[in-house]
């Protein structure tokens, strides 16, 4: 067996201040991914394609080269994995989950993580009923971050459709979440609430470019908000929980997935029961959607790296 092969980043991850370059991340998580696809190749003879990348669009709140503007505690990462491949076979989907344990520890050692695998193989909300989504939590013991959560999913794509696909998903748990009727508000953590509505602001962001002109100027004013509170802190729990209501009572997430369903029910499938959706239109995005929502993360993204690259040359 070959020695493990150690993924790499083509810049630092954490900088100096503790703040998280985002650009390199997503690049981190898909050299990860090809990482473990060549020792799945090289060490069984199983020859996969993964694709990965950042999972939760924290890159959506960043400065001009992708360093994130406040403290990054919890890293997610989103993982694609081919339909009817050798992993469907329980022990090639551990020798996967096996490398892909060892390359996230062998990733982050270099920036002062200490990672250790914690849980593997719980379902993900709202994933398909089939054929559902796993995770994988890693904790770090020196503390520098809370967690590493990954969340795998069935379908093989390209990862800018894979995050659009899961808001469908995100906004299935924010429909029960703001629900106070089953959870009293006052009785919840406020740290749990202040990174609901900082998914809240990601979902936004990333469906921003399928909302119609009169929700984007009911919602707009209200986003900033929040994102102007965000990076002040949001330390305040009255503030938090007020927040919370403004989201409730304008009926934001309605907003989200009416948007969704307006371009998902032209395909016969509907948003609110994508846990039931066949299997092959797991991780499917309609072209309509593609069209609008795709290019404004790649242009994110390739600014970002622009601007990195104008910089080294300095």
């Amino acid at each position: 067996m070959m020695l493990p092969i150690i993924p790499q980043a083509p810049g630092p991850v954490f900088t100096e201040d503790a703040r998280i370059n985002l650009y390199y991340l997503n690049e981190l998580y898909a050299d990860i991914a090809r990482c473990v696809s060549l020792q799945l190749k090289n060490n069984h003879e199983i020859n996969v394609a993964i694709t990965s990348g950042v999972w939760g669009g924290t890159y959506l709140i960043a400065d001009e080269k992708g360093k994130s503007k406040r403290r990054i505690w919890r890293l997610y990462f989103i993982v694609n994995l081919p339909q009817n491949s050798p992993l469907d076979q329980r022990e090639n989907m551990e020798h996967l989950v096996g490398y892909y344990y060892t390359s996230i520890i062998n990733a982050f050692r270099p920036y002062g993580l200490e990672l250790d695998l914690k849980m593997w193989g719980g379902r993900l909300p709202y994933s398909n009923r089939q054929k559902p989504s796993l995770t994988m939590h890693m904790v770090d013991s020196l503390e520098k971050i809370s967690w590493i959560r990954g969340f795998f999913i069935w379908n093989l794509v390209p990862w800018e459709e894979s995050i659009i696909h899961d808001a469908i998903r995100n906004v299935k748990e924010f429909r029960e979440k703001f629900n106070i009727t089953k959870i009293p508000i006052m009785k919840r953590d406020p740290k749990d609430i202040k990174y609901l509505l900082q998914d809240v602001i990601i979902t936004y962001r990333t469906l921003e470019n399928s909302f119609s002109s009169n929700f984007l100027l009911k919602s707009q004013p209200i986003i900033n908000e929040m994102v102007g509170h965000f990076l002040k802190g949001l330390f305040d729990p009255a503030l938090t929980r007020e927040l919370f209501f403004k989201v409730r009572e304008n009926k934001l997430i309605i907003g989200f997935e009416e948007a969704l369903q307006e371009a998902y029910s032209k395909e016969g499938l509907n948003v609110r029961q994508i846990e039931d959706w066949p299997v092959e239109k797991i991780n499917y995005v309609p072209e309509e959607l593609k069209e609008k929502l795709i290019p404004p993360i790649r242009k994110l993204f390739a600014s970002f790296k622009s601007n990195l690259d104008r910089n080294d040359s300095f």
